[in-house]
């Protein structure tokens, strides 16, 4: 850090072997650099981000199990499966999209496509086959609903998110949607609806990627800026918007997580244990607001990976209602799982009650 009039954050270039890349509609990191590994298993969990990908699937799973309606196992399986095809199609596609800026890129240049360890033409194929895969089984095996999400979430992010990554500093934001869809898309496998309770768990995820993100990208800035890519840190020269982002993010995790025990998604532990794991990444984005450096945007980073797994962890462990605020839980659930209306196209509503 820099002092006086050009405070700035370090410009000096990361370790190659500190934190991996990531990509803002996924909810973790990717892998750091490693040298290329050539082979059918290697090339396919690399291209797939199997590994971060993992993450989105278990955030699917949450969804699924904090629902307020029960499923069968089959139900949570059919959704895995072709969430997770649609994911993993999602990353060949961005990396096949972006190939000739991941060669400019230390931490990329080694992956299958830059290496130069499997055509792109293979790549193509096999991504459009896993989305399609991906989102007729979401279709046939859970519900119409579900498939419809995964194919929005699949064009979000190559369609509007994967050309603006070089383009603006907004790409994060729109990148976060699709990091917001996957919860979503378990609670809708479980309800076949996305009630209250679905979009606060997926306001949750799309604010958790905002500090997750900016911070990584604060320690890659001369990583992001020689590959080409537009993210906030780059083009925030200081760094004043960019801790002040991740500052103003962080703080906002606090009242989502009480409001998900008020309408009565989780109970009371989970609020708990939020408010504890949302302060102490707050603590940390204070601390990189009042002194901006790549040491604590890493301390930043690790707190958002401390916070995801934890706080949903505990969320579905403490799944069910504690002591909600009815009104609330009316106004985000007009029809409770127990009372929705039936509609009986064979009976007559002028039908009385002795015929």
């Amino acid at each position: 850090m820099k002092e006086g009039n050009e405070t700035q954050i370090d410009e000096k270039p990361p370790s190659e072997t500190s934190v991996p890349e990531g990509d803002s509609m996924d909810v973790g990191s990717d892998a750091s650099k490693r040298p290329p590994r050539d082979g059918l298993i290697p090339n396919f969990t690399e291209l797939s981000k199997a590994r971060l990908n993992a993450l989105v699937l278990g955030t699917t799973a949450v969804g699924f199990a904090v629902a307020p309606v029960h499923q069968t196992a089959m139900i949570l399986f059919w959704t895995m499966v072709g969430t997770g095809l649609v994911a993993f199609s999602s990353a060949m596609m961005n990396q096949l999209a972006e190939v000739e800026l991941d060669r400019k890129m230390k931490r990329t240049e080694g992956r299958p496509l830059p290496a130069g360890l499997v055509s792109k033409r293979s790549v193509f194929i096999t991504s459009m086959l896993l989305a399609y895969a991906g989102v007729v089984i979401l279709g046939l095996k859970v519900n119409l609903l579900c498939s419809g999400l995964a194919l929005a979430n699949l064009l979000i992010y190559i369609v509007m998110y994967t050309p603006m990554k070089t383009r603006t500093t907004l790409n994060t934001l729109v990148g976060a949607i699709c990091g917001a869809i996957p919860p979503m898309i378990g609670w809708a496998a479980a309800t076949g609806d996305i009630s209250g309770g679905a979009w606060l768990l997926g306001l949750i995820l799309f604010i958790w990627q905002l500090p997750h993100f900016f911070a990584l990208a604060v320690m890659y800035k001369v990583d992001y800026e020689r590959g080409g890519f537009a993210m906030l840190p780059v083009k925030d020269k200081r760094g004043e918007v960019t801790v002040q982002v991740i500052l103003t993010t962080s703080l906002m995790l606090l009242p989502l997580g009480l409001t998900i025990t008020a309408i009565g998604v989780a109970g009371w532990w989970y609020a708990g244990v939020s408010m504890v794991m949302g302060l102490w990444m707050a603590w940390n984005a204070l601390k990189l607001y009042l002194d901006r450096n790549r040491d604590q945007a890493r301390r930043v980073f690790f707190s958002t990976l401390a916070y995801l797994p934890v706080v949903l962890g505990v969320m579905v462990l403490d799944r069910g209602p504690s002591v909600p605020s009815p009104e609330l839980y009316e106004a985000m659930n007009p029809y409770p799982v127990t009372e929705r209306p039936v509609i009986d196209p064979f009976k007559s509503e002028t039908t009385s009650e002795s015929d």
